[in-house]
């Protein structure tokens, strides 16, 4: 009777298996910081480090080059917050 599962077979395929993902290591996601839209088809493509990228690629093909709304500017997150938060609350008193 011929036999369908081989365990050597199954050993090596796992161990090499792991093998490969002990050795790949993940993908840091960088965050660039100019984006280009395509005026015609409004394709989005979010992949230029500074805006002379983004222009050179736009360069002849009609888009617009814009910041990334995505990344926030955190120094002015809150640009119109007061300085020191007070509390105005009331206490109601029952009498």
């Amino acid at each position: 009777m011929r036999q369908f599962f081989d365990p050597k077979a199954a050993f090596v395929a796992a161990l090499s298996a792991l093998a490969c993902a002990a050795i790949s290591a993940p993908a840091s996601a960088h965050p660039y910081e100019y984006c280009r839209r395509n005026v015609t088809s409004f394709a989005q493509s979010c992949s230029f480090d500074t805006l002379a990228q983004c222009q050179a690629m736009s360069s002849g093909r009609s888009g617009d080059c814009y910041r990334d709304p995505s990344l926030g500017d955190v120094s002015g997150a809150y640009a119109y917050a007061p300085s020191q938060l007070r509390a105005t609350a009331t206490v109601i008193r029952n009498r």
